[in-house]
């Protein structure tokens, strides 16, 4: 856990000691990783501090709409400038990861670099490749460990602006799947209390995050629980697998496969979820689950991976009919796991 006093005065000696700032968040970034990226990022321009931000790959849609999204650099869209900014770094602050090849091209580049190096993040056993670490497992989603850190560099006040609450309340949203998962207490909804009574539009957020997807996202979701889900009650595991010519079918574009995995959660019985993605010579494999179902363990254990206790991923590099078929094998080995789970 994070001891925000100290870090408070570390960073802020950093950030006021740094003349180039640049913050950059993980490949595929999700709706956490760019909800802190941009949080941190009004924080710290009211501060009229020099600051880039940079994400190795292309933002999902439903997160483009955010103040300052425009501004982020795509290091495979443009790797030059992205290269000049690392290398021009003095402070180099990472954001909702803690193993470097989550940052894609940019890794050798950040590595390498001689500034002062950051990870501000939530999740399990980080990897030491920072000089310094804040992490905080205990937070639901980094949105929320950044939001605690600002506090406390801003006299324990909360921030205010609505595009720095705004950023705040995405990252906790889509890290929590709107508080039906994740580490969330009663401290993220004193927060979210917070954000409301900063003028925060809760509605429009919610609509912008959630309900903007195509009609071929609806057919591919409908196509998906229909013919793609197996229920497995002896094992209370409910899986779904999408091949590329599923997808294919479907137009589906990055981010429309998002929740999918949660869905199965709804069917009484079930605890653990799991759904397999094909992607160009490996599985993409996401798992959730209710209770105490530990799926990082699972993840760790089966699938080179890891994460939360009720929301992990992993990969496979096989086929697809394999890797189910791997999975189906591994699952029977752990019928002792659902023992005490409802």
């Amino acid at each position: 856990m994070a001891d925000l006093s100290k870090d408070t005065k570390e960073l802020l000696n950093l950030f006021s000691t740094s003349g180039n700032i640049v913050l950059i968040s993980h490949i595929n970034p999700d709706g956490d990783a760019i909800g802190s990226q941009l949080a941190l990022y009004h924080f710290l321009r009211s501060k009229d501090r020099n600051v880039s931000m940079i994400t190795p790959n292309y933002l999902q849609e439903f997160l483009k709409w955010m103040t300052g999204a425009e501004l982020i650099e795509i290091f495979i869209r443009d790797r030059k400038n992205c290269r000049m900014l690392i290398e021009q770094a003095d402070l180099i602050v990472l954001l909702d990861f803690n193993h470097a090849n989550r940052l894609g091209e940019a890794e050798e580049l950040v590595k390498v670099s001689r500034a002062k190096k950051v990870l501000i993040d939530h999740h399990l056993d980080p990897e030491d490749f920072t000089d310094i670490a804040i992490t905080d497992t205990t937070k639901c989603s980094t949105a929320e460990l950044v939001h605690e850190i600002i506090c406390s560099m801003n006299g324990d006040e909360v921030f205010s602006g609505k595009p720095y609450a705004e950023a705040i309340y995405v990252g906790i949203i889509t890290d929590t799947g709107n508080f039906e998962h994740g580490a969330y207490s009663a401290r993220t909804f004193r927060i979210v209390a917070d954000l409301l009574d900063s003028g925060l539009e809760k509605e429009k957020i919610l609509d912008s995050v959630y309900n903007n997807y195509s009609a071929d996202r609806l057919r591919l979701q409908g196509f998906a629980l229909n013919s793609r889900m197996v229920v497995l009650p002896e094992f209370k595991t409910a899986y779904i697998s999408l091949s590329r010519e599923d997808l294919k079918a479907h137009n589906h574009v990055k981010g429309d496969t998002e929740g999918f995995v949660n869905m199965p959660l709804s069917i009484k019985g079930v605890v653990f979820s799991v759904m397999f993605i094909e992607k160009d010579g490996f599985i993409k494999i996401s798992l959730r689950s209710k209770g105490h179902f530990p799926t990082n363990e699972f993840a760790t254990l089966y699938f080179a991976g890891g994460g939360h206790l009720n929301a992990s991923g992993g990969e496979y590099y096989d086929t697809l009919e394999n890797t189910v078929n791997y999975f189906l094998k591994v699952l029977k080995e752990n019928t002792w796991r659902f023992d005490d789970v409802e």
